[in-house]
């Protein structure tokens, strides 16, 4: 007999904003403590040194994890000239300095080189894997990393201002787009060097920051078991991270044949006019997510919201 998972059956999205300091996993494990939810998961990593958006998925809400990984994110940040690391933000050592400083004009005509589809190589000090190894585990003992180029997309970028402190830009991107390489880079197409100095995400496909609550006001509500009523206000419907698929209304019957597993057949006019994924829900409560083709709604994943 298996053990019972400790915690209540709580499942949603909880949008946090992470201050600088704590990393996401710990973030995670403080969310699911004040929920007292039996399990939680994140949708996106944020180091330590960067604040901002951090959707935390509870219970049943993770399994549809996968779909705000993958969506468009927002970042604002600032990239200080003249100044090089080891990590392309302050955490590194000063490799490389410059007197050059571009100006704002220079800036704006340098950041349409990275707009669009384009090659970026990733940081030395980041989670890919080389040869099984995380390329920062390498990096911090001494080795020399070579990450190769892979395509991202930078949907648009812009400079909001230029100051002292450097170039705060604002960017849409894609999945996998590293900001402390498009500083780096830039940097060194304005015949200068630089590295990100504040970072924040602002955006994470349907969250915005309207929408997140910040950590230690989120503590503040939490108690275990959770107490206040204002902490519930906080804890979205998991279909929100499910906003770009379409939705379909099932009968009880139907319902059930996708909650045991089992295909449904649609026919007349009760089968949609669209294939693909597919929300199939009952009287407004999510059912599971499924894959509709000719006539037939599969179940790929089925929550058990009971």
């Amino acid at each position: 007999m298996g053990r019972r998972k400790k915690g209540d059956h709580i499942s949603g999205w909880v949008i946090v904003d992470k201050p600088v300091g704590p990393g996401s996993t710990n973030v995670v494990a403080m969310v699911r403590r004040i929920f007292n939810a039996q399990k939680a998961g994140h949708a996106g990593t944020l180091d330590p040194l960067a604040s901002g958006i951090l959707p935390v998925a509870l219970g049943e809400a993770t399994k549809t994890v996968p779909f705000i990984i993958d969506a468009t994110k927002g970042y604002r940040f600032t990239v200080s000239f003249g100044t090089s690391t080891t990590t392309d933000d302050l955490e590194g050592s000063v490799v490389a300095t410059s007197d050059h400083r571009p100006g704002a004009d220079e800036i704006v005509e340098g950041l349409k080189s990275f707009t669009g589809e384009i090659m970026q190589v990733p940081p030395a000090f980041s989670a890919i894997k080389v040869d099984g190894e995380r390329a920062y585990d390498l990096a911090r003992a001494g080795e020399v990393v070579e990450l190769k180029a892979r395509p991202v997309t930078i949907h648009n970028a812009k400079l909001l201002e230029l100051g002292p402190e450097g170039a705060v830009i604002e960017i849409s991107c894609s999945k996998g787009t590293y900001v402390r390489s498009l500083a780096r880079d830039l940097a060194l197409l304005l015949g200068t060097v630089g590295h990100v100095s504040a970072l924040r995400r602002i955006a994470h496909g349907p969250f915005r920051e309207a929408d997140a609550i910040a950590l230690d006001k989120l503590m503040d509500f939490g108690h275990i078991p959770p107490a206040s009523d204002a902490l519930w206000t906080h804890l979205k419907p998991l279909e929100t991270a499910l906003d770009d698929i379409p939705v379909l209304a099932l009968s009880e019957d139907d319902a059930s044949r996708l909650k045991q597993g089992q295909a449904v057949l649609l026919r007349g006019r009760d089968a949609p006019i669209f294939s693909g994924q597919v929300l199939a829900t009952h009287k407004g409560n999510p059912v599971a997510l499924t894959e509709y083709l000719a006539g037939e709604l599969r179940p790929v994943r089925v929550f058990n919201l009971d």
